[in-house]
């Protein structure tokens, strides 16, 4: 069973570096898997194909997400995840993504983007060029940053209560009940660069 799958991946990936040769950075098979990275500038007319074409049908999105590498150039990587019903195939496509660069949205061909667009950029900060309604989905309208970029801080960098004098929700600057504690957690795997209290007895 597991061959017929592996060459039923094959066959597609073949397919799609055949038609899609300009606008395919690499097509992969990991883990049993079609993984196809593609420049970001194509990701809506590439969508569509995986869609419309008879030998793919993925008509069926079932995910979009972002994962942010802040050492990277590109620092965000776009993931969508399509699913052919007709051809029980899936497919992953991704797509590096600047800071400040827009991504087209696939909207036009699988409205149910929608929802997925807006909450990569409510907690990415990803911008779709394209998209019918792009708006904060999941934070608050007024909310200060994007709380899964690796650079947000764990506090946040406001919080919010009921203030029963003023009769509403009020914002105030994070206030810590008490100081942040580091903890070390040692780990048969993992040693420590520096002494532990106590340690010092075993070199004399």
């Amino acid at each position: 069973m597991s061959d017929m799958v592996d060459s039923g991946l094959e066959d597609l990936r073949e397919l799609i570096l055949g038609r899609k040769r300009d606008s395919t950075l690499s097509a992969e098979i990991v883990r049993g898997e079609l993984v196809v990275t593609i420049p970001v500038a194509a990701a809506a007319e590439f969508a569509q194909f995986l869609q419309r074409d008879s030998n793919c049908q993925f008509t069926t999105l079932i995910d979009i997400t972002a994962v942010d590498y802040p050492q990277r150039e590109q620092r965000f990587e776009m993931v969508y995840h399509f699913l052919s019903m007709p051809l029980n195939q899936r497919i992953r496509v991704k797509a590096a993504v600047g800071e400040w660069e827009m991504v087209p949205s696939i909207t036009g061909s699988h409205p149910s983007a929608d929802w997925y667009e807006r909450e990569v950029y409510d907690m990415y900060g990803v911008v779709f060029s394209g998209h019918p309604d792009l708006r904060r989905i999941l934070t608050d309208y007024g909310f200060r940053g994007h709380p899964l970029r690796k650079d947000f801080p764990t506090t946040g960098y406001v919080e919010m209560r009921y203030d029963e004098g003023q009769k509403r929700v009020i914002y105030e600057p994070v206030k810590l009940s008490q100081e942040y504690r580091q903890f070390d957690f040692l780990s048969p795997w993992e040693g420590v660069e520096y002494m532990i209290p106590g340690d010092e007895k075993a070199t004399k």
